[in-house]
């Protein structure tokens, strides 16, 4: 009898923590994480995962809400926060093949100006990045974006 209370005990256990888990969807924990930009280097290293390494962890949280993105090439184009968190969020889990170099230029206690340089096989992308401190976190809030090929 105490066997047989506990098959099912424990079936019990199994079945409510399946429930729970199919409840709570795949991939929802990472959507309500939030990512640590208490520091203008945090946001800058996050930023790069995010760009670089397919992280989609915080995407949100990571742009300022008048984030704009230029893009400095043949036929310039300018992209807005949405546009380019949606392009993030699709690009999840894909390591680009670059190396890649970070460098501030310019700093104060509330903004950096940050250049992050992607050295791929055939081409450099440089990407000028500013960030800005929104209350207690840092923030982008704009990145220019120009391509360079390698001969």
């Amino acid at each position: 009898m105490k066997t047989l209370v506990k098959t099912f005990a424990a079936a019990a256990l199994i079945a409510v923590s399946t429930f729970a888990m199919a409840a709570e969807g795949p991939g929802s924990k990472s959507a309500k994480a939030n990512v640590n930009l208490s520091t203008a280097d945090f946001a800058l290293e996050h930023y790069v995962a995010v760009t670089t390494e397919g992280e989609s962890v915080g995407v949100e949280q990571l742009f300022a809400e008048d984030f704009n993105q230029k893009i400095q090439a043949s036929n310039a184009q300018s992209n807005s926060r949405d546009e380019v968190v949606k392009h993030l969020k699709k690009q999840k889990g894909e390591k680009l093949n670059c190396t890649v170099t970070t460098e501030i230029i310019e700093e104060s206690a509330d903004y950096i100006v940050a250049k992050v340089r992607m050295k791929f096989e055939n081409f450099t992308k440089t990407d000028l990045v500013t960030l800005v401190r929104e209350g207690n976190s840092w923030k982008v809030s704009s990145s220019v974006n120009a391509y360079k090929s390698i001969q």
